[in-house]
C-alpha cells in the first residue's frame, strides 16, 4: 500500500466521497448533524407544547455566586448552641471542599448573626435581611432542598443555565425559545439582564454562552439589553440614514441572502434574515421599552427608589414585568457578588438592600396586574454556602465557602404551589434530608409548567440526541398547584 500520495491524487480520489456527502446533507440534514425537533411520533413538526401550560413565560432571578441559604432562607435555630464547634464527621461524610478551604485546620460552625420570624398565613420562616420577600410569603414556594455536583462558580452556574458542566450546551432559554416559539414579533423571545451591585464590586463574571444557543440556531439565543446608550448595539440608525433608506438595504441584503440559502442551505443564512429583520422592529420596540416615563408614581415606588437608576436590580425587575406583558418568553436576571467568602454579615446586607424590595415587588406588580397565575418566577443562585466558616470566625463576622450538597431557591406563580415549604435540609443545613430536587429536577419542573415533556424536547447534533435534563430530570409533583 502506498502511504504517500500527492494532494492532488488525494483530492481526485475523495471527490466522489465528498460529493455524496453534500447529496446526502441536501435529501437528509440530520445525516450530517442538521437539527430537527424530533416529536414523540418522530415527525419535524414541533409537538410542543405537550399538554396544556401553567405558564406562558418564565422570568428567572438570578443571583450568581451562591447565596447563604442558612442566612435568608433556611432557618436553623438549634445551631446557635454550636457556635465554633467543629462540623462534626458524621455531617461532612467526606464532602469534596474548594481548594479555598482544603487547608483549614478546622471547620467551625458558624451559626447566622441573623433574626428569622415567621410571616403570612404560611408561617415561613424568612430573614430579617429580607423583609419584602417576607411580605410575599404566602406567595412563593421556598425550596430548600435543592443541590448539585458542582462546587465551583462556572461549571455550577453552566449546570443550572444548560444542564452540563461542560460549555456548548443551548440555554435553558434557549430550549424553551426553540420548543415554544415566540409570543411577539416585536421583541426577542429571550432577553437577558444584567445588574451590578450597588458596592460596584461585579463578583464572578458572567459569560455570554451561559444565554447562548450551543449547538442550536443561533435565533433562539439570549439578546442582552444594556443599560446605558443603545440597549442593544448598533440599534441607532448612523447619522444620514432614515427608515425608508434603512428598509431598502434590509430588502437588498434578504434578497442576496436568500439567494444563497437556495444553493447551500445553510439555516445560519435563514436565521440572519430573520434577526435583521427583528432588529429593524427592535429599533422602534426597545425604546418604548426602556421608556419608564408612563410608569404611574406607585409603581415605581413600589420598586423602590433604585428601579430609577438604570442598570439596578430593582430597575431590572420592572423591566422584566414590561417584557413579560409585551410577549418575552423567557426574561433572565443576572445579579452578582453573592460569593461571599468572608466579610458575610456586611456584604450580604448590601446584596439584600440591592434585591428584596425589587424580586419582592415584581410578583406583587404582577399580581396586581393578573399575570402571576401565567408567569413563573424564580429566584435562587448556582448553589449555596457552608454551615462552616471560612478563614476566622467571630461573634460578628464569619465566611462561608461554597455548598452545593444543599442549598435555597422560591418560586412563584405559573402553577407553583403558593404559601408552602417544599423538601428540608438536616440541622446544619449541610445535607438534603427530605425531598430533594436535583437540578435536573427544577429543569424539568420548569418546561413541565411550560407545557413540555422534557423527554421529548430533543435536538439531534453531530449523530446523537440532546436534552436540557441529558438523561436525567423528573417533574417534582409536589411544586405544582
Amino acid at each position: 500500500m502506498n502511504l504517500h500520495q500527492t494532494r492532488r491524487r488525494f483530492l481526485r480520489g475523495t471527490s466522489l466521497g465528498l460529493g455524496c456527502a453534500a447529496l446526502g446533507s441536501l435529501l437528509d440534514p440530520k445525516l450530517l448533524g442538521g437539527a430537527t425537533l424530533i416529536g414523540s411520533d418522530g415527525n419535524s413538526k414541533s409537538p410542543f407544547p405537550n399538554f396544556a401550560p401553567t405558564a406562558k413565560r418564565v422570568i428567572y432571578l438570578f443571583q450568581s455566586g451562591g447565596p447563604s441559604q442558612l442566612d435568608l432562607l433556611d432557618h436553623k435555630p438549634k445551631l446557635g448552641s454550636q457556635y465554633d464547634v467543629d462540623l462534626p464527621d458524621s455531617v461532612r461524610m467526606g464532602e469534596r471542599v474548594t481548594g479555598m478551604v482544603a487547608h483549614q485546620a478546622r471547620f467551625p460552625v458558624a451559626p447566622s448573626l441573623f433574626k428569622f420570624a415567621r410571616h403570612g398565613e404560611s408561617g415561613a420562616s424568612i430573614s430579617e435581611l429580607l423583609p419584602h420577600t417576607a411580605s410575599i410569603a404566602d406567595d412563593i414556594c421556598i425550596v430548600r432542598s435543592m443541590h448539585t455536583e458542582a462546587i465551583n462558580h462556572d461549571p455550577a452556574i453552566t449546570f443550572l443555565q444548560t444542564g452540563s458542566q461542560l460549555p456548548g450546551r443551548p440555554s435553558m432559554g434557549a430550549w424553551v425559545d426553540y420548543g415554544l416559539g415566540s409570543l411577539t414579533q416585536d421583541l426577542p423571545a429571550f432577553v437577558v439582564l444584567v445588574s451590578l451591585p450597588s458596592t460596584r464590586s461585579a463578583g464572578q463574571g458572567l459569560l455570554a454562552r451561559l444565554w447562548g444557543s450551543g449547538f442550536i440556531p443561533s435565533r433562539h439565543q439570549g439578546v442582552k439589553l444594556r443599560s446605558g446608550g443603545d440597549p442593544v448595539l448598533y440599534l441607532s440608525d448612523p447619522q444620514g440614514i432614515d427608515r425608508p433608506i434603512r428598509r431598502d438595504m434590509l430588502d437588498g441584503i434578504a434578497a442576496l441572502n436568500r439567494s444563497r440559502l437556495k444553493v447551500v442551505g445553510d439555516p445560519e443564512i435563514e436565521t440572519r434574515i430573520n434577526q435583521y429583520e427583528m432588529a429593524y422592529r427592535m429599533q422602534s420596540s426597545v425604546p418604548e421599552l426602556m421608556d419608564l416615563s408612563g410608569e404611574p408614581e406607585h409603581v415605581l415606588n413600589l420598586y423602590g427608589p433604585q428601579a430609577r437608576k438604570p442598570g439596578s436590580y430593582a430597575r431590572n425587575c420592572l423591566l422584566a414585568r414590561r417584557l413579560a406583558e409585551r410577549g418575552v418568553r423567557f426574561i433572565q436576571l443576572y445579579h452578582r457578588g453573592w460569593d461571599q467568602h468572608g466579610n458575610l454579615p456586611n456584604d450580604i446586607r448590601a446584596q439584600c438592600a440591592d434585591t428584596d424590595q425589587g424580586s419582592a415587588a415584581l410578583v406583587q406588580d404582577l399580581r396586581q396586574r393578573g399575570m402571576l397565575d401565567e408567569t413563573l418566577v424564580i429566584w435562587g443562585g448556582e448553589f449555596g454556602r457552608t454551615v462552616y466558616s471560612q478563614g476566622g470566625l467571630s461573634t460578628t463576622n464569619y465566611g462561608r465557602d461554597h455548598h452545593g450538597r444543599c442549598f435555597s431557591l422560591w418560586m412563584a406563580g405559573g402553577g407553583i404551589k403558593a404559601g408552602i415549604r417544599y423538601g428540608a435540609s438536616d440541622d446544619y443545613s449541610f445535607n438534603v434530608a427530605e425531598s430533594s430536587v436535583h437540578v435536573h429536577d427544577l429543569q424539568a419542573t420548569i418546561l413541565h409548567c411550560l407545557g413540555i415533556d422534557h423527554e421529548k424536547l430533543i435536538y439531534r447534533f453531530a449523530g446523537r440526541d440532546f436534552r436540557l435534563t441529558d438523561v436525567y430530570g423528573r417533574v417534582v409533583g409536589g411544586l405544582l398547584a
